[in-house]
């Protein structure tokens, strides 16, 4: 039985999502108690303290450091939690804050009624960019991503095509009872809502380049009706505002000819005034790119579909009953073959043509001249689910010959790679040479390296924000595999050294290409694990 009131049900858990993984993530981690932020209202107070802080820096467009961030947690403490906390303490408070989950992707699975399966949301609050400051020292700055935006714009959640008018008429009233400190707040808050709609807009024209049949009518209609709402009288409006400012910043000026003698509410005035007529000017500018980008969408859309239109009236013919039959049942046609090639020939191609479509599979198809049973389709999705099946094969065949060299290494403590191979059966075997690539890949990237600091790798791996690897990492392989096995946890160092002196180990392996057995000479290896 189908119930209307469970449509589009995971774009509600989405919401959901957003702070059960911050709960579950961020705050039952034993850190807070360390820390001594001991009940879930401190702690959530002070997670979404250090999400404003990052918003608050990404609208000035200033870098957000680690350090940074940092240095906001021991002010907002030491002013209002009151808690025993050092440099060190606010530092790795705010790694836990900002990654949530020590860098790994998150996902939130919810249920989709209408597909009858459960679909993976995946979580993201923060992102990280490299930066460099006025020294040109490299650094890792952080920013809200849309879910970040969403989550702390949800607070004071409405409907989304009333966000902005909304916050207009409080703005205004907050302006015509000089409430100036809340003005700021409300100018903010648009400025927010004008960069999400932006980014909407700029997302949407990357779908549609990549592939306009998976953008919807439906959705396209939407946004431009949201557009047409953003711009509808805005600048008009923020025009007139500006100019209602900078009149009542003059005022009190001109009231005050010494700026040095006004009272402290006064000053406090001005400074909002002139902070409020900022952002009302980033506002006019953002509006403008708005526009902008508003009839960009629109081009992009026409032209990608034209595309699509103009490739289904390409005339089709099937390679089987208009060749390969017709020349068995006349094999002299082969003489005349030249003539069925040759207006493949005939011109050069248009340079705008881009050579590697042609080798992509066709999603728009003129079926009209094609038999039944030589008609194929493509389903996008079926075809993305079958590449990352693929994909987690060949990093579980690595996980598993990098398993191999762990279980022998960290048993001996030190180990030759030629006393290794003689101690696996031929399971174990196996599955440490799985290929001739796979396993040459992994000796040398071991070899590259040469020592492995695991705590280093750790820490690394908690600075950033990862995605899933569709690539052999070493590194990361490593520490996952660690992760599985706990008895392993003693492991501080990892030392791989060639011998070139030893005699070179010979192994005879299957060729996935040219399917024919061969023989791989392999100089001798000396791995040394270390737990110090």
């Amino acid at each position: 039985m189908q119930y209307d009131f469970l449509k589009a049900f995971p774009k509600r858990m989405k919401c959901v999502g957003l702070h059960a993984m911050l709960q579950a993530n961020s705050s039952q981690k034993s850190i807070w108690r360390q820390m001594g932020f001991e009940g879930l209202s401190e702690q959530m107070n002070m997670i979404f303290s250090v999400l404003l802080f990052i918003m608050e820096q990404s609208l000035k467009e200033e870098i957000c450091t680690m350090d940074n961030i940092a240095a906001f947690i021991d002010s907002t403490n030491g002013q209002y939690y009151k808690k025993s906390l050092g440099s060190d303490d606010c530092y790795e408070l705010g790694v836990n804050i900002v990654l949530s989950n020590e860098g790994k992707p998150m996902y939130f699975t919810a249920y989709n009624y209408e597909e009858e399966k459960f679909e993976d949301l995946h979580i993201s609050y923060v992102n990280n960019e490299i930066v460099y400051d006025e020294q040109d020292v490299r650094r890792t700055s952080y920013f809200l991503t849309d879910d970040g935006y969403n989550l702390l714009l949800g607070t004071l959640e409405v409907e989304s095509n009333l966000k902005l008018s909304v916050q207009e008429i409080i703005f205004s009233l907050h302006l015509q009872k000089q409430s100036y400190d809340r003005a700021l707040d409300d100018v903010k808050n648009i400025f927010n809502l004008m960069r999400i709609q932006l980014q909407k807009i700029q997302g949407a024209m990357l779908r549609i380049r990549r592939n306009a049949l998976e953008y919807s009518v439906a959705e396209y209609k939407q946004l431009l009706q949201e557009n047409l709402d953003t711009i509808d009288k805005t600048k008009v409006k923020f025009v007139g505002y500006r100019k209602n400012v900078q009149q009542r910043v003059q005022e009190l000026e001109e009231q005050n000819i010494n700026i040095h003698a006004l009272s402290a509410d006064d000053t406090a005035k001005l400074q909002n005034l002139r902070e409020i007529d900022q952002y009302l000017g980033r506002a006019i500018d953002e509006y403008q790119r708005i526009l902008n980008s508003h009839f960009d969408l629109k081009k992009v859309y026409e032209v990608e579909l034209d595309k699509l239109t103009e490739l289904a009236l390409v005339q089709r013919f099937n390679l089987r009953t208009e060749l390969y039959e017709r020349i068995l049942q006349q094999p002299e046609c082969l003489e005349e073959l030249a003539v069925f090639f040759s207006p493949l020939f005939n011109q050069n191609p248009d340079k705008a043509v881009n050579l590697n479509n042609f080798l992509e599979p066709q999603r728009v198809r003129a079926l009209e001249d094609w038999d039944d049973e030589a008609i194929e389709t493509y389903d996008a999705e079926e075809w993305e689910k079958e590449q990352r099946r693929i994909i987690a094969e060949k990093l579980a065949r690595y996980e598993d010959s990098l398993t191999v060299i762990m279980n022998h290494v960290l048993e001996h403590r030190q180990l030759q790679l030629s006393a290794l191979i003689g101690e696996l059966d031929d399971d174990e075997r196996a599955e440490l040479v799985p290929t001739i690539g796979i396993f040459k890949e992994i000796m040398v990237e071991l070899l590259k390296i040469n020592t492995l600091d695991i705590a280093s790798l750790r820490a690394e791996r908690a600075e950033f924000i990862q995605e899933e690897a569709n690539d052999f990492h070493l590194q990361r392989m490593l520490l996952e595999i660690l992760d599985k096995h706990p008895k392993w946890r003693w492991l501080k160092k990892l030392h791989v050294q060639r011998l070139p002196e030893a005699k070179p180990i010979l192994l005879r392996e299957l060729d996935e290409q040219s399917g024919l057995l061969k023989n791989i000479r392999c100089s001798d290896v000396m791995f040394k694990a270390s737990g110090e």
